[in-house]
């Protein structure tokens, strides 16, 4: 895949780099990435909460509903999709947290991807989704860069090809920022 078929796969265009920045609205730019983001929603209920009644298409209606009271505009799409993977993440650490209170230690089978390779790992328990979720809330503090990347990565599945090219900065450049976000976050969570 070139280039420009990874920009596309993620509706970015030439005159949206160009222009440095997409400036629409969240209705807006939902509307026009809405089955890409069908699509992050899908995984993120497939490797983060296997054994969840919540659906990809509640979850992404959830994070809309979420996102669009706040009024956001995004400067460009990687952001757009972190914030969006984020809020998506959110709302799944919600609906674990409030379905255990409901059922008072109800049991859930989560699975995640190794922050090292990206590969499926041995699913977590709910405690330590929270702990990472957490431990990014904190460098999002630190490094908001360095936590989209994550998001991105991590939650959202796109590849450092992808990523690179929706950042317009070299897939090497993108290594060496996971590899630094990686280190971050296992320090936070080391000491947290």
């Amino acid at each position: 895949m070139g280039a420009g078929d990874a920009s596309s796969k993620h509706g970015l265009r030439a005159t949206d780099r160009a222009a440095g920045g997409i400036g629409a609205t969240t209705p807006e730019i939902f509307a026009q990435l809405y089955e890409e983001l069908r699509r992050v929603a899908e995984r993120l209920l497939r490797v983060h909460g296997s054994d969840l009644t919540l659906g990809a298409t509640t979850l992404l209606h959830e994070a809309y509903l979420d996102l669009s009271r706040r009024d956001l505009r995004f400067a460009d799409r990687p952001r757009f999709f972190a914030y969006a993977g984020r809020a998506m993440r959110t709302l799944i650490i919600d609906y674990v947290r409030q379905r255990r209170a409901l059922k008072r230690g109800g049991e859930f089978v989560l699975t995640s991807l190794s922050l090292e390779t990206g590969t499926e790992a041995v699913p977590p328990d709910f405690e330590q989704l929270a702990r990472l979720n957490d431990a990014l809330e904190t460098l999002a503090r630190e490094d908001m860069p360095l936590a989209e990347l994550v998001d991105l990565k991590f939650f959202c599945g796109l590849s450092f090809g992808e990523i690179a090219t929706l950042r317009s900065v070299s897939e090497r450049t993108v290594q060496r920022e996971w590899k630094k976000a990686r280190m971050l976050l296992f320090d936070v969570l080391r000491s947290g």
